[in-house]
């Protein structure tokens, strides 16, 4: 069994043809899939994926991107938006980014404190975006962590070793992407090598960043495999064990699906 941790179902080409991506997903054993919220206006699109399908679970969070678009979008929104629903299992995705800056930089920092408040009070775990963002990240996650307990699951994954190496310090979890099946990934590589496999979870982002050999490709959950296979032997160990531990993982972070 695959889960796939993170996906946007309600992305086109998906979300046309959502009875045969899911069906495709059960083929290649992916028996779960996450599907995540950016924004507050498609967020009844989310409710209404994992009402129709069982084998689907949603978020709520608003991307760091949409940051300049959603500045009413405090801690108690959050936190009444999640209750609608108890398959919705993650605050997220939110955090970051300031590679593109499509948001401001102290709007996307107001806003992802938000989302760590609701995180910490919900105790949902948290789904974080970080692109070129990697000391801020860390002194907000770590000012945080300090006070209460937070479940951290850092998405897609590409940072450096020594954010890493921090993160895990507050017991952070990364989810593993079709980024590193690519060939000129060698740093975040090993990286995931120096990852502990108790704190790896592996994940599409789909519709984006299709794995090797499909590479170019609209991705879809389906082809999370092709990373798993990727991953475990990087990590130099059996598929069927690392789809285990993977899966395991999920569950340790999310809890028990209903």
């Amino acid at each position: 069994m695959i889960i796939d941790s993170h996906c946007h179902l309600d992305y086109e080409p998906m979300f046309s043809n959502l009875e045969e991506v899911i069906k495709r997903a059960k083929d290649s054993n992916v028996k779960f899939m996450l599907t995540i919220s950016v924004s507050d206006n498609k967020y009844d699109v989310i409710l209404n994926i994992i009402k129709k399908f069982s084998n689907v679970y949603g978020t709520y969070g608003i991307h760091p991107h949409e940051a300049k678009n959603h500045n009413e979008i405090n801690k108690d929104t959050i936190l009444k938006r999640v209750k609608i629903s108890k398959k919705i299992i993650g605050i997220g995705e939110t955090g970051l980014d300031f590679y593109y800056n499509h948001s401001d930089k102290n709007q996307q920092i107001k806003l992802f404190e938000e989302h760590i408040k609701a995180s910490i009070e919900s105790n949902l775990p948290l789904i974080v975006h970080s692109r070129d963002a990697e000391d801020l990240t860390y002194e907000i996650l770590a000012k945080y962590s300090k006070i209460n307990d937070l479940k951290i699951l850092m998405h897609c994954f590409t940072g450096t070793k020594e954010f890493a190496q921090k993160l895990l310090k507050l017991n952070a979890y990364f989810s593993a992407s079709g980024i590193i099946t690519f060939k000129k990934t060698n740093e975040l590589k090993e990286t995931f090598k120096s990852i502990p496999l108790n704190k790896i979870l592996i994940e599409t982002d789909s519709p984006y960043l299709s794995p090797e050999p499909l590479r170019g490709k609209s991705n879809e959950p389906s082809n999370v495999v092709h990373t798993a296979k990727y991953l475990s032997k990087l990590k130099e160990i059996n598929f069927n064990d690392l789809c285990a531990n993977t899966t395991n993982n999920f569950f340790n972070l999310f809890g028990k699906l209903i």
